[in-house]
C-alpha cells in the first residue's frame, strides 16, 4: 500500500536509486520522506529535490553499519515524521578484488554496509511499522544475491545474505501488517563501480576495468529502476526484479545451477572477470 499518508525511509539516498526514489515518492506526494546517507553533499542535492516537488523531507547523515546511528536515525524519523510506514534499506557499496586479494577488513567493512546495514535498519524500525494500519519493508539485494561470478565473494555473500534474510522475513510476518520485499536489480547505471573500495592486494587498474565493464553492461537507469520498485511496492510484490537482465539472470540461475555463469557470458557477449587468464 502506498498513499498520500506514507512516510518513507530510505537509505544512501545521496545518489542512485536511493536518490530516484526519493524524487519518485515526492512525484506521487507521500506525506513525508526522511533520506540518508554518508555524502552530505549528495544528500543535500537530493534533499533540495524533493523540496521543490514540495513534499517534506528531513536529511540524516547516518553510517547504516553503526548500530547507534541507525537507532538515532529512527529516534529523528519519529521526532521529526511522527511515525514511518515504510522502509527502503537501499545502501550499498562495492568491492574490487579476488578473494585472495582482498583483506578481512575490506570483507568486513562491505558486510557491514551491505548486509548488517539491512539487519540494523529492519531491527530498529520494525516496531514502529508494526503501529500502523500497514506498512512495508523494502531490501536491496542483487542479481548477484541469484549467481556468484569470481572477484565478487564479498559482496555476493551479502547479496545472498540480504536474500535469505528478507525472504525469511517475509515468511515470518506473513499475514501481519508489513509487507517485506527483496529487489533484485540488474545491471543500474549509479556510480556504485567507481566508488568501490579496491582491496589490499588488488591492482590498482582493476578498478578503471571494472568501472568500463559496469558502464558497459549497465542498462537500466536509476529512475526506471524506482519506478520497477514503486510500482512493485503498491503490487506488495514479494521479489520486484529490475531490468531484463535481471529477469534472464534468475531464469538461467535456477535452470541450470552447474554451469550459468558461462551460458550469461555467452549470451550477454561479455566476460565478467577482470583476470587474465
Amino acid at each position: 500500500m502506498l498513499d498520500q499518508d506514507s512516510i518513507i525511509v530510505i537509505t544512501g539516498a545521496a545518489s542512485g536509486i536511493g536518490r530516484a526514489l526519493a524524487v519518485k515518492f515526492a512525484h506521487e506526494k507521500v506525506a513525508g520522506i526522511a533520506i540518508s546517507d554518508v555524502n552530505e553533499e549528495g544528500l543535500s542535492e537530493t534533499a533540495e529535490m524533493v523540496t521543490n516537488l514540495n513534499v517534506a523531507v528531513t536529511k540524516h547523515l547516518i553510517d547504516v553499519s553503526k548500530l547507534d546511528q541507525v537507532q538515532r536515525f529512527a529516534e529523528e524519523v519519529i521526532e521529526k515524521h511522527g511515525r514511518v510506514t515504510h522502509l527502503i534499506n537501499n545502501a550499498g557499496v562495492g568491492l574490487i578484488g579476488t578473494f585472495e586479494q582482498i583483506s578481512i577488513e575490506d570483507f568486513e567493512w562491505l558486510m557491514s554496509i551491505n548486509f548488517w546495514g539491512v539487519v540494523y535498519g529492519c531491527k530498529v524500525f520494525l516496531p514502529y511499522l508494526r503501529q500502523q494500519d500497514a506498512a512495508h519493508i523494502v531490501n536491496v539485494s542483487s542479481v548477484f544475491g541469484f549467481i556468484a561470478p569470481e572477484e565478487q565473494t564479498a559482496y555476493c555473500s551479502s547479496k545472498f545474505a540480504v536474500r535469505g534474510f528478507t525472504e525469511s522475513l517475509r515468511h515470518e510476518l506473513a499475514g501481519s501488517n508489513v509487507v517485506v520485499s527483496a529487489v533484485h536489480p540488474g545491471g543500474i547505471k549509479t556510480n556504485i563501480a567507481r566508488n568501490s573500495r579496491v582491496g589490499e592486494g588488488t591492482p590498482d587498474e582493476w578498478k578503471q576495468q571494472g568501472t568500463k565493464f559496469f558502464d558497459k553492461v549497465a542498462r537500466t537507469s536509476p529512475e526506471t529502476a524506482a519506478d520497477v520498485i514503486v510500482r512493485g511496492i503498491k503490487n506488495d510484490d514479494p521479489r520486484i526484479l529490475i531490468g531484463s537482465d535481471a529477469y534472464a539472470i534468475s531464469t538461467i540461475s535456477r535452470m541450470f545451477p552447474r554451469r550459468y555463469l558461462g551460458l550469461i557470458e555467452r549470451i550477454s557477449g561479455h566476460k565478467m572477470s577482470l583476470r587474465k587468464k
